[in-house]
């Protein structure tokens, strides 16, 4: 990481971490940790006291919640273009135990594009993922996706209009590269267990989705 950045990324959370009563580097290494790995609180919890950093769980989940859309804001703007041809799909995050959708999709290399999550599973929810989609990565020429009818008629909504429709292609076996990009995010959400509120479970989705990227390039 530039010097830059790690400036930028240290004066941005130094003006919403009012009060520090940890060095902000040992904030980074707990949510850095907590979004890499399949970590839940209770375990950074338990391997910061063994190197003699007295912290509870509720402490790291109010930094993950404040500092993981931050960092997800910060580097997004570094975030590197994908291509035309996408794949877009939704899996299911259980939130305050009831199953919310996050809308992701990928381009035919496997970069991601975007990701959104949701309370409802419609043609307005689907509809809002591929404006964001859209507006930070550009049209695509293409989305392949599922059976979904709420998905297609979303795109077959944008496309009104349009001089260039966005071609939809419904075939399973294209959706095979973002059904599989799923497991690298469900993997690091397992360990935890059941989030609390739509709000903690957007922001530290954003992490999860952002150090994703990184592993991939």
């Amino acid at each position: 990481m530039d010097d830059f950045r790690k400036s930028l990324i240290k004066s941005t959370l130094r003006k919403v971490l009012k009060r520090l009563h940890y060095p902000l580097e040992v904030m980074m290494l707990c949510v850095r940790w907590y979004v890499a790995y399949p970590l839940s609180f209770r375990h950074i919890e338990e391997m910061m006291g063994e190197r003699g950093v007295v912290v509870d769980h509720a402490t790291l989940h109010r930094w993950a919640v404040k500092i993981l859309p931050l960092l997800a804001k910060i580097f997004r703007s570094r975030k590197r273009s994908v291509g035309r041809s996408w794949r877009m799909d939704e899996t299911y995050i259980k939130v305050k135990g009831q199953w919310k959708y996050l809308y992701r999709a990928v381009d035919k290399q496997g970069m991601t594009v975007d990701f959104l999550l949701t309370a409802k599973r419609d043609m307005a929810a689907a509809k809002r993922f591929f404006n964001k989609a859209m507006g930070a990565n550009g049209d695509p020429d293409k989305v392949a996706m599922d059976k979904s009818g709420a998905n297609k008629a979303a795109i077959d909504a944008i496309n009104i209009g349009r001089v260039q429709p966005i071609v939809v292609r419904q075939v399973k076996y294209l959706n095979n590269i973002v059904e599989q990009d799923h497991r690298g995010i469900k993997r690091i959400t397992k360990p935890m267990l059941n989030f609390k509120s739509f709000r903690s479970a957007s922001a530290v989705l954003a992490g999860v989705e952002l150090m994703h990227m990184i592993r991939k390039g």
